[in-house]
């Protein structure tokens, strides 16, 4: 962005007063600073930008064929500060600027549309900062004319449609016309219908729909959210591994998926709202493991079905570096690229077995995730709290949680503000006030549900929590009073970041099954490498140890090409503004989340991380779990142990060493299915030894 606006700046020099080419260098280096300004909000550059264009309006006067452009963007600009500061004056000019440049773009004009568009939004925007109705009715007016230029197919008409929806709705709660929430509504209607590739306005006019739904509680609102995420899935499978995937899902899953298994719950729609949360979170993980092995477990019949595999695979990596090369979502390369990955999608749901193909996984698919024991979704949305019991022989079971969402993350930010000083000073009364607050709340009316649904002392559980439940520790939650159980000593926790990777490390079994290799990575931290050797030699156990200078990045990635079973002491270092570059530290650098995802290894089976913070992920987008034990249990891994905060040394070398004797079953053989209970039993042995509360239950398992 730099070199444009600089290389713009030179242009213009070579284009002094007089020169035939000055308007448009003028125009140039607006449009880039323009640009810059987007990018990193520096208000200068938006300043420079609006006198740039100015200059380049005075070069172009009445008659000249670039007027129109020169007139709609300074009235962009302006509009931009307006947004920026708020000063009426540049939204007055902007507006009267809107309306000379569409007196010059006639009906017939190509070029009309926008006009009509942006002259309409920043009515909108006049309206909503002085309320005069004539405002508003002309902005209606105008969307109008521009949905006529947009008719059904175009991939801007979503986004016009969703223009004069939000304005009737605007109107209606104004004036209470039912006839401008009648209109909304049918135009909302018509978005699950669009046939274009998804783009972030039809994601964003899904979004609106839900939300103009919740307001009103009008019927539509949960064909929106199916529509919405729908969309969602739709965008992401297209984008790929394309370096905006990621920015993408965090725009578009902010609350989605919360929000719509809230509205499913509220309307007794309980196997519907496990399948709506299930589609919207972890979608980063969900479409990696999708699209790695699309065809993974499934037959595609003879010649026809190869051949449709190729067709299919050879599109998406088209489709995927024409979004990688593009600046926009509907280039015409990319939709006549989409149009033909629709096709052979279209054929391969033909095929026997294959209807599901690419599709978000039904209820009956998802229950398979408990079928060693109950999974407990808990949800907290803006609209409501709830948790579902996902069983495996029944209808899931709705428990009411009476706490909002602000509470939640009330809870959640005081708990993260008390483990970030774990180890430095005593909060045992503090982590016990919370802990206490997350049983009477959460946990123990979930607890009283289990009980009722026959779900035995001693079973194991499965906690899929959301939003900010994700940071709060629901294992450890108790009365913590003499006399009284707490969760620990009622049932065994694990957790699932989600159903469908909970049902993956269940289908997945290692190929080798007769031979068990073992490698202990040890960088910085005593717990691995030459203390575990003597304890980890059972019978049929082959066992390896990288120490030191030996523990590099490219060590790791060697050592899990021959070993299954993996146990990781090293310093754990989590970015949460940056996710995917949290990190283990190893010799030669760090060893990220980015890393780990391009991996190949062969058929993991278990991991111990015994690093710091393995289990914290993006701040911003808790739902997506992009944290370091995710990320193992993503690369394969069916079963792994995390870290929720800093561990001190010493208590994990107790865990570890208390932790692999119960691991080892009586053949001497590893089962990474017993690694919930060994972790659960170690930690109980820890509750004797006089170990801080936060460091009994800093661990986590995650997987079968």
């Amino acid at each position: 962005m730099v070199d444009d606006v600089e290389e713009c700046r030179a242009a213009l020099k070579r284009c002094p007063p007089g020169h035939s080419l000055r308007s448009q260098s003028l125009n140039d280096l607006a449009n880039s600073l323009g640009d810059r300004f987007t990018q990193r909000g520096v208000p200068s550059d938006l300043d420079e930008s609006i006198e740039l264009h100015r200059a380049a309006l005075l070069l172009r006067p009445p008659g000249h064929s670039d007027r129109s452009w020169s007139l709609h963007n300074l009235a962009n600009s302006l509009g931009d500060r307006f947004t920026q500061r708020g000063v009426p004056s540049d939204l007055d000019e902007s507006i009267e600027l809107h309306r000379a440049a569409l007196l010059l773009r006639p009906p017939g004009h190509s070029d009309r549309w926008y006009s009509l568009n942006n002259l309409a939004n920043n009515l909108r925007d006049r309206f909503t900062q002085r309320g005069v109705p004539s405002d508003l009715d002309e902005c209606i007016k105008l969307h109008r004319a521009a949905l006529l230029l947009r008719p059904p197919g175009h991939s801007l008409r979503p986004y016009t449609l969703n223009n004069l929806a939000i304005s009737l709705r605007d109107r209606f709660t104004q004036r209470g016309v039912p006839s401008d929430l009648d209109e909304t509504f049918i135009l909302f209607l018509q978005l699950p219908h669009i046939s274009h590739a998804v783009s972030r306005r039809d994601l964003t006019a899904a979004k609106s729909w839900a939300t103009a739904a919740e307001e009103t509680n009008h019927s539509s609102a949960l064909v929106a959210y199916h529509t919405a995420l729908k969309f969602l899935d739709q965008h992401v499978t297209l984008l790929s591994s394309s370096s905006r995937h990621f920015d993408v899902v965090r725009m578009a899953t902010a609350s989605l998926a919360v929000d719509a298994f809230s509205r499913s719950v509220r309307h007794g729609a309980l196997k519907t709202a496990v399948e709506l949360v299930e589609q919207g979170r972890a979608v980063f993980w969900t479409q990696l493991a999708r699209l790695s092995s699309p065809f993974d477990g499934l037959s595609l019949p003879g010649d026809t079905g190869g051949a449709l595999a190729e067709e299919f695979k050879q599109l998406s990596f088209r489709l995927r570096t024409a979004f990688d090369q593009s600046t926009e979502d509907q280039s015409p390369q990319i939709r006549q690229l989409t149009i033909q990955w629709n096709d052979v999608v279209s054929r391969i749901r033909m095929l026997p077995d294959l209807s599901r193909f690419l599709l978000p996984p039904l209820f009956s698919d998802l229950q398979k995730a408990a079928e060693e024991g109950p999974v407990i979704i808990v949800n907290a949305s803006q609209y409501s709290c709830d948790a579902l019991i996902v069983l495996s022989d029944q209808n899931p079971v709705h428990v009411p949680i009476h706490v909002t969402r602000s509470e939640v993350s009330e809870l959640s930010s005081d708990f993260q503000s008390i483990a970030e000083q774990f180890g430095c000073s005593d909060h045992q009364n503090k982590l016990v006030g919370i802990l206490r607050k997350l049983w009477h709340d959460i946990v123990d009316p979930v607890v009283q549900a289990l009980k009722m649904s026959n779900v035995h002392p001693g079973s194991r559980i499965w906690w899929c929590p959301t939003a900010e439940f994700t940071l709060l520790p629901l294992h450890a939650a108790g009365p913590y009073e003499r006399e009284r159980d707490n969760l620990s000593q009622i049932y065994i926790s694990s957790y699932a970041p989600t159903l469908a990777t909970l049902v993956r490390a269940r289908q997945r079994v290692s190929r080798y099954a007769s031979t068990q290799n073992f490698v202990a990575i040890g960088q910085g931290n005593p717990d691995g490498g030459k203390e575990l050797r003597c304890r980890l030699i059972p019978i049929m156990l082959s066992f390896t140890s990288l120490e030191d200078n030996a523990a590099t990045v490219q060590g790791v990635f060697d050592a899990l090409n021959d070993n299954q079973w993996l146990h990781l002491a090293c310093h754990g270092m989590p970015n949460r503004q940056q996710p995917f570059e949290s990190s283990f530290a190893m010799r030669d650098g760090p060893l990220m989340i980015k890393d780990i995802v391009r991996s190949n290894w062969q058929n993991p089976e278990f991991a111990f991380l015994s690093a710091c913070h393995t289990t914290v992920g993006d701040e911003r987008s808790p739902d997506e779990s992009i944290h370091l034990a995710a990320a193992m249990q993503f690369s394969g891994f069916r079963s792994v142990i995390g870290s929720m905060w800093s561990v001190d040394d010493e208590v994990a070398r107790q865990v570890v060493s208390a932790f692999y004797d119960k691991l080892v079953d009586d053949s001497g053989r590893l089962d990474c299915t017993r690694a919930a209970v060994a972790l659960h039993k170690a930690v109980k042995k820890l509750r004797h030894n006089n170990i801080p509360l936060e460091q009994q239950i800093v661990f986590v398992h995650i997987g079968v």
